[in-house]
This record gives structure tokens, sequence and C-alpha cells, in this order.
């Protein structure tokens, strides 16, 4: 893993032109025409009662299909920094970010093995190019989770952190395709960094299902309907469809799975944010003196 500070300077960078103190209340929905799992991670509560501020940091799935109106919605935001957790084949497959002029774009692409499947994340844009998923059964997506804390995204992830401390890429967002998979994980570090209580953490993983529930339903027909042109036995179909509906539809097994892998790793989470990530006790005071008020 890297371990020098900035270690994102490494990553393709590019200028575009063109995831007893009860949760706060749920933070603000920004969800956008082109991606309706675009959304604030501001006002959540921590364990001591600071609350993560709003318009600073947003999580979201992919961004090719932004329309005007989202294009003006980001400038009202005033988003000045992307990073972009997909992989070359992924945006070829799905196009490039469309994003206001001068934006600035950070390339962290993540993938690796995964449960025996090398290489998983671009495996994953043909089984949607076909609908074939049998190659990723249901225990595929905790199994996501546990390796993108098992070294599978730790320089990213580091990375993601040295550029959310400089205060002049604010405010900044964050995506992979879906923003459920590698962008949850990165919510869910930032906010267990911020001392956000993980039962607020697990919310905020599963409110995914609630932004994406009106594409998830006919994404997952349409995948069963572009199976039908595979053959395959009546037993392989059945497993074939709850891969399928298990992918898109998350469950609180696939967070939780990267808690215990940190656990198991480093002995807990934030001993993985501050070993693994190389977030010195100096850098999460910095970072929480940005975010929380």
């Amino acid at each position: 893993m890297m371990t020098l500070k900035r270690a994102w300077s490494a990553f393709p960078v590019v200028l575009l032109v063109a995831c007893s103190v009860a949760s706060a209340e749920p933070a603000p929905k920004h969800g956008l025409e082109g991606q309706p799992n675009f959304r604030d991670l501001g006002g959540y509560q921590t364990s001591d009662g600071q609350t993560l501020r709003t318009g600073l940091v947003f999580r979201s799935g992919e961004l090719p299909r932004t329309t005007d109106a989202d294009l003006e919605t980001l400038k009202d935001l005033g988003v000045k920094t992307v990073v972009n957790f997909l992989t070359e084949g992924e945006i070829e497959y799905r196009g490039p970010d469309r994003l206001p002029e001068g934006v600035r774009e950070i390339s962290l692409p993540i993938t690796g093995d995964i449960g025996g499947i090398p290489d998983a994340a671009n495996m994953l844009v043909e089984a949607r190019k076909t609908g074939d998923f049998r190659r990723f059964p249901p225990e595929f997506n905790p199994q996501v989770h546990e390796e993108l804390v098992n070294g599978t995204a730790d320089d990213q992830y580091a990375a993601l952190f040295d550029i959310l401390a400089d205060e002049t890429n604010y405010p900044v967002v964050f995506h992979c395709s879906h923003g459920i998979h590698r962008t949850g994980t990165a919510a869910a570090l930032l906010l267990t960094a911020l001392g956000v209580p993980w039962e607020t953490v697990r919310e905020d993983y599963l409110r995914s299902n609630e932004t994406r529930a009106v594409e998830v339903t006919p994404r997952i027909e349409q995948l069963k309907s572009l199976a039908m042109d595979i053959e395959m036995p009546a037993n392989e179909r059945a497993q074939n469809d709850a891969a399928i509906e298990a992918f898109y539809v998350l469950e609180p097994a696939y967070i939780d799975a990267s808690r215990k892998e940190a656990k198991k790793r480093y002995g807990s989470l934030n001993a993985y944010i501050e070993k693994g990530l190389n977030q010195s006790e100096g850098d999460l005071d910095h970072l929480q003196s940005l975010l929380l008020d």
C-alpha cells in the first residue's frame, strides 16, 4: 500500500469541460434526475453530539447521464471535485461523467480479485450486458465489502481521505457505478472516522435501497429478461435470478462485512482507518474540524 501522504497524486486527474446517541434525521436528499443515488452525507450526528455539515461531501452513483438541470444543481451546490472509483472498462461501457465546466475529476479505479473472480469490476460489466450473474452469487456481495478493506482498495481510500483533508477541494463528490459497494464502503469509512455510530452508518448504506427503488425494479426485470437468451438449467436460472436480486437490493450484512473484516485485520474499523489508510490522530482531528459542527 502507498504510505506517503497525498498518495492520490499518483492516480489520473482529469479536468472536465462541457454512500446511546440517536442518529440525526437523514441527510438532505439531492437526488439528480440522471442519478437518484446522489445525496449529501451531511446531517448525521456523531456519538458525542456533533453534526456533519451539509453541502460539503456527497456520495453518488455514476454521473454520465446528468441532465442540463442536474448540471445546474451541481453548479448551485458548488461542486469542485469528483472522485471516481470506476475502472476504464466501466467508464467505456457506461460513458464518462457529465459535469459542469471546470469540475476536477480524480480517477481512483477500484477492482480486484473478489470471491475468486479476477478483475471483478470489469467482469461485472459483462454480467450487466448479458444478465448472466452466475459467477456472482448472493455471497459475492458481502465478499466485496470484505475485500475492499482487506487490501483491494487501501490505496484508493487512503487517497480519498487525503483529498478530503484539503479544504480547497470542497464540495467533494465520490462515486462508483451504482453508489453502493465501493462508494458505500467509502461512506462508511468516512462516517466512522468522524465518529458517527455504526447503526447510523448502516442506515445510510441501506438508504440506497430507497433512493434507487425507481430504477432497481425495472433493471432487475431487464437483466432477468436478457438472461432468458442464455441456455441454462432451471436450477441455474433460479440461482441467476437470486444473484441479480441480491446484487441490486442491499442487505445490512453487506456493509457489516466490511466492519467485521477490518476488525479481523486490525482490531476495529477505526484502527483500519488509522493503520491501513495511514490516517494519524492529527489527520483525523483535522478532518473532523473541517466537517463537523
